[in-house]
């Protein structure tokens, strides 16, 4: 066996030690608690977040919690969650169903923790993971009218009121300005889910659209980053904004062209490779991916929030396994560690937020929000072992 196998064959060891790491502290901790805390038993959906002792937090509910804590619990079993993860998928959808969707078909963006509406409006975010909920309970549940009905509808929608002329979609209703990448970042993987399950060719249409408008708008030609705010004809916002990259991004849209384009000949492929690139060269200090850069790619904001340690994990563990190189597995170790610190809480199985600047925690709450991206992780890492 030569020095380089050897090489490899320990550093996908470790992985392999990080990933039953995160899978265990998921399955004896998270699943446990949030699945006793984290959902409201008497009045139906899941809280917003628990406070460091346990305690759910009585709070308003945004419209995107509830299918990301569907998506998060759909997948407990397949990672080995022995617990009643199918009542509280179909209780969970049947909430957000019945508490957030409008008479016109869209997804309002808030309501008080008793159902009633809070805030009407609409954002594309949201309806994106309406889509992905949908898409989650029926890949557990199995195919059923209701939740197949519910995507076509809302697709059929989204179409007729969010849609803009040529590429892409509005940030929201009222029409809202600047055009943003994230919300069609999280509609690419919500359009892909729906490509697993369903042969409906208007998926596979919506992901190329988005996929393609990634590599031509959001992605800059020359740095070959990723950035946020756009303006009406998808250049970069003026200001601040339009300069603003995320490393946490530049790793998630890489986990997505990732999947949509596996062939390594394609350019969505070697632009993925790139963002993670990227994001791993400017984007990680202290061990951890720090929350945002400006576009020559120097820090902006050198907090690190818990989501991105999730996306730089998933995109390195993919891209390891699809490429078969050692240094994407050393990545995704080094993810998954930096992730585990954020558990470091009172009670098991929350976890903390965000990191300063000087690499102190936050004490807070912990929000259950986060729960999908490190359910997501824990999916992506041990799916990425096993291929």
């Amino acid at each position: 066996m030569s020095p380089t196998t050897l090489v490899a064959d320990s550093v996908e060891a470790s992985a392999r030690q990080q990933e039953q790491r995160l899978r265990q502290w998921l399955l004896e901790s998270a699943y446990p608690l949030w699945s006793q805390r984290g959902i409201d038993d008497g009045r139906g959906g899941f809280f917003e977040r628990l406070a460091q002792d346990g305690r759910p937090l009585d709070e308003p509910r945004r419209a995107r919690v509830q299918p990301r804590q569907v998506y998060s619990f759909a997948q407990a079993p397949g990672l080995g969650w022995r617990g009643p993860a199918r009542a509280i998928v179909e209780r969970g959808i049947e909430y957000f169903l019945r508490h957030y969707r409008r008479e016109d078909g869209l997804y309002r963006t808030l309501v008080a923790a008793d159902g009633t509406p809070l805030d009407n409006s609409v954002l594309l975010y949201d309806q994106a993971f309406a889509l992905l909920g949908l898409a989650s309970a029926q890949r557990l549940l199995g195919t059923d009218p209701l939740f197949e009905e519910a995507a076509t509808d809302l697709f059929d929608t989204l179409y007729e009121t969010l849609k803009r002329t040529g590429a892409g979609f509005c940030s929201g209703l009222p029409e809202r300005f600047p055009l943003l990448s994230n919300p069609h970042m999280h509609l690419f993987e919500a359009a892909l889910a729906w490509c697993e399950i369903s042969d409906d060719p208007a998926w596979k249409a919506l992901a190329d659209e988005i996929g393609e408008l990634a590599l031509s708008r959001f992605i800059d030609s020359t740095s070959g980053a990723l950035r946020e705010s756009f303006d009406e004809t998808w250049s970069p916002a003026p200001g601040a904004e339009g300069r603003r990259v995320e490393p946490g991004h530049q790793f998630e849209w890489a986990w997505l062209l990732l999947r949509w384009r596996p062939e390594p000949e394609r350019a969505a492929y070697r632009a993925a490779l790139r963002l993670i690139d990227i994001g791993e060269q400017h984007g990680v200090r202290r061990g951890l991916a720090i929350d945002a850069l400006l576009d020559d790619l120097t820090p902006l904001e050198t907090t690190a929030r818990l989501w991105p340690q999730t996306e730089r994990l998933k995109a390195s563990a993919l891209a390891a396994s699809m490429t078969g190189q050692a240094r994407y597995w050393e990545s995704a170790t080094s993810a998954a560690a930096g992730l585990m610190r954020y558990f470091g809480t009172t009670t098991a199985g929350l976890w903390y937020d965000r990191q300063n600047a000087e690499g102190v925690f936050h004490v807070g709450p912990a929000p259950a929000s986060s729960f999908y991206h490190i359910v997501a992780a824990a999916v992506t890492f041990k799916e990425s072992l096993e291929a």
